[in-house]
């Protein structure tokens, strides 16, 4: 079967670069968007780069931030709402993976009716999605899931993490200003970096044949490897806060490829056990890189040296010491190493084995997941 690569996003990258966004917008034909962000954003003022740039373009946006941490159906059908009482033409996603993934949401509703469920991804919903989308321009202020660049869009509907998937929800533009991340504290920092992590290397170990996400992929788990720890001891160092910014849009654009098992997991924890995702990749990331040694070796030795391992050590030496290496920057970044320590309780591990199992992201892992392989995982987990 052939694969197909394709990445069309307008990158606007750099110090300053949300200077650029009246323009971007112009350029997308986005005259009057529903800009989509978060409470916590407008509680620290993040707005303040972003509302006097539009003010000083004439560009009339409403505001919506009435949704949850982990976004569900039922938010975006109040921001349809919203969307139709501003008379709006596109999106403007400003914040975290949950504002750009709303902001995705919305402009699939313009001409998409709801149920949201009927496009999920892994039943086939992505061929139900044969309508114009409105613009969407989006501005990242955390370096995590990518989803600025990415073509998915992952809410909470009916108690599961649900993918809706599209190369019609990309966005016209992305502008990535590492001075919108400095604000980012410690934990965020470091759970949304390890999200960005795990994109990057489950996208390349995944099942299947795309050399265009292989090259890109191991690219953002070098970015990563180098400057994730140094963002979150000093949240001030732009440079690396640049290249965790580069990283996680790397990652996001690798994973068209696919991911893998410790995604399932995670898309499992965060409505169980309400984990935050990046966290939940965290903790499940170094378990599953083992379990996938036996089917993916050569490319986790290959991962292991754009995380610091040694060139001149084996392949089974590099490979087996990928987890360790992934297991360390966790620590160095002061996040817990264990579901336990996590606020995740034994109970809950039948129900986990059971999302896991149903989300998709297992089926381009290395190595076939079984539900004995998910339960051994996440016990080695907790």
């Amino acid at each position: 079967m052939p694969s197909v690569m394709s990445f069309p996003t307008r990158i606007v990258f750099g110090r300053g670069a949300i200077r650029e966004l009246p323009a971007e917008l112009k350029r997308a034909g986005a005259s009057r968007p529903l800009l989509v962000t978060d409470r916590g954003i407008l509680q620290v003022g993040l707005l303040r780069f972003v509302t006097p740039l539009l003010e000083q373009a004439g560009v009339k946006a409403a505001i919506f931030s009435d949704f949850e941490a982990n976004p569900t159906d039922a938010d975006a059908l109040k921001g349809i709402e919203a969307y139709r009482a501003a008379k709006a033409d596109s999106v403007l996603g400003v914040g975290g993976g949950a504002s750009l993934d709303m902001a995705k949401a919305i402009a699939l509703l313009v001409n998409h009716p709801p149920p949201l469920s009927q496009y999920d991804d892994a039943k086939g919903g992505d061929a139900r999605i044969d309508k114009p989308v409105p613009p969407i321009v989006q501005v990242p202020t955390t370096a995590g899931t990518g989803s600025e660049v990415g073509r998915s869009t992952v809410l909470i509907i009916a108690g599961t993490k649900t993918v809706l998937f599209s190369p019609a929800l990309m966005a016209k533009a992305a502008i990535l200003d590492p001075e919108l991340t400095v604000g980012l504290p410690p934990f965020i920092t470091a759970a949304t970096g390890m999200d960005a992590l795990t994109h990057n290397l489950e996208a390349y170990v995944a099942r299947g044949e795309h050399p265009l996400a292989d090259a890109v992929a191991i690219d953002g788990l070098r970015r990563i490897g180098r400057s994730l720890k140094r963002a979150v001891q000093n949240g001030k160092d732009l440079e690396a806060r640049e290249q965790m910014l580069l990283g996680s849009a790397f990652g996001a654009i690798a994973f068209q490829k696919g991911l893998g098992a410790c995604h399932s997991v995670a898309h499992a924890l965060t409505p169980v056990a309400g984990t935050h995702h990046g966290l939940a990749n965290s903790l499940m990331l170094p378990a599953v890189v083992n379990f996938n040694r036996l089917a993916a070796e050569q490319r986790l030795a290959e991962a292991a040296v754009a995380l610091g391992a040694d060139a001149k050590m084996s392949i089974a030496e590099r490979a087996h010491l990928c987890a360790e290496l992934v297991d360390d920057l966790r620590v160095a970044c002061g996040l817990p190493r264990k579901l336990s320590q996590a606020g995740v309780r034994r109970e809950m591990i039948p129900q986990l084995v059971e999302k896991a199992l149903a989300d998709a992201c297992h089926q381009s892992n290395p190595r076939p997941v079984t539900q004995v392989d998910f339960e051994r995982l996440i016990e080695e987990a907790f």
